[in-house]
């Protein structure tokens, strides 16, 4: 079998979840014994060295390579990275009315709508979550039975990271740690800065600094705790980032939502106790083993942290992560949604 993974350009640029999740799914493919690549856009694309072609993130970045593999009537898998806060009546109508105004002006697109055309155009789809199944499924009319739910996943590495290297490079042990990206709104970091402002424990916050108001905003606030350090972005296979992890009491992912977010898998194989939006779906992940906040009340998420400070650490987690979301195990089903599709249009 010949995949080919596809995502928008600035995947390698942005080093967030998606470029993990893709790296990672071909690492185990071919452990498979897929044969993999990774589109290049400049390299001439060769339909017939192709079976099939995955793309990650149905959205403007990959709309138009999407119609192309489309047009060129290739075997296409959507894994659509796709959530909001808005309901399902509320997508389907926003889809319904751009379908209406398209129809005289074809230069007006919503992301909504944008989502439900490449998720039409592809053979299946293979959301994180039950939660965003249902979404694709109520709010942009896409057939269930084109859905199949692959989890998100975790390198089985973070539960052998070595705490005594971050305490040795930075001083610190059994504090509240988080991981991600310092600028972005839904990464809610400012809310979590002030619900840290009262907690006598040290913290950690590690992410990737973005040039913006808001992230200018989070650093000076964050200056005001002497108690909170802030480290610029560690790379994904750092054994600084997975001493991180081992080291924390506490992992604090306070996002508007996340589908779970695979900074807080890495955490929980790790040992850490969970802190996590209750928005997006990450309740299938961590089940009971997490304190789920709302993310809009930093109130909350500091009531969401002491609680877990207050809990003695247990493996009941960590296990239950290693059973169910290694990147093996996701690699496995998506390999047979890939076969299904391919019996499918053979029988065509």
């Amino acid at each position: 079998m010949r995949v080919c993974l596809a995502t928008y350009q600035s995947v390698m640029l942005l080093k967030g979840g998606p470029r993990t999740q893709i790296l990672q799914t071909k690492r185990c493919l071919e452990q498979l014994g897929v044969q993999v690549s990774l589109f290049e856009s400049w390299k001439e694309f060769q339909k017939e060295s192709i079976d099939l072609v995955h793309i990650f993130g149905a959205n403007v970045g990959t709309y138009h390579f999407a119609r192309e593999i489309q047009k060129l009537r290739i075997p296409m898998v959507i894994t659509p990275i796709f959530y909001t806060r808005h309901s399902a009546p509320f997508v389907r109508t926003v889809v319904a009315v751009n379908s209406l105004v398209r129809s005289v002006a074809r230069a007006v697109w919503t992301d909504y709508s944008i989502t439900q055309e490449i998720c039409s155009w592809a053979d299946a789809a293979l959301p994180n979550t039950k939660k965003e199944g249902e979404l694709l499924a109520r709010g942009t009319g896409l057939p269930k039975q084109k859905i199949t739910v692959v989890p998100n996943g975790v390198e089985e590495r973070f539960s052998h990271g070595d705490p005594a290297l971050f305490k040795k490079s930075f001083g610190l042990e059994h504090f509240i740690l988080n991981v991600g990206h310092i600028g972005p709104h839904r990464k809610n970091v400012l809310l979590l800065i002030h619900a840290l402002e009262k907690i006598n424990v040290p913290s950690v916050i590690i992410g990737r600094i973005e040039d913006n108001e808001y992230g200018h905003h989070c650093l000076e606030e964050a200056k005001k705790n002497p108690r909170l350090r802030i480290v610029d972005s560690l790379p994904n296979d750092s054994e600084l980032l997975a001493s991180a992890y081992a080291a924390c009491d506490v992992f604090v992912l306070p996002s508007l939502y996340e589908t779970p977010g695979i900074a807080a898998l890495e955490a929980a194989l790790a040992g850490a106790k969970i802190v996590v939006t209750k928005h997006g779906g990450t309740e299938e992940y961590f089940g009971e083993h997490a304190e789920y906040v709302e993310p809009t009340s930093y109130e909350l998420i500091h009531h969401g942290i002491v609680t877990a400070l207050n809990k003695k650490k247990d493996t009941a987690l960590r296990e239950h992560v290693r059973k169910h979301f290694l990147w093996s195990h996701v690699a496995e089903q998506t390999v047979r949604v890939y076969e299904k599709v391919l019996s499918s249009r053979s029988a065509d």
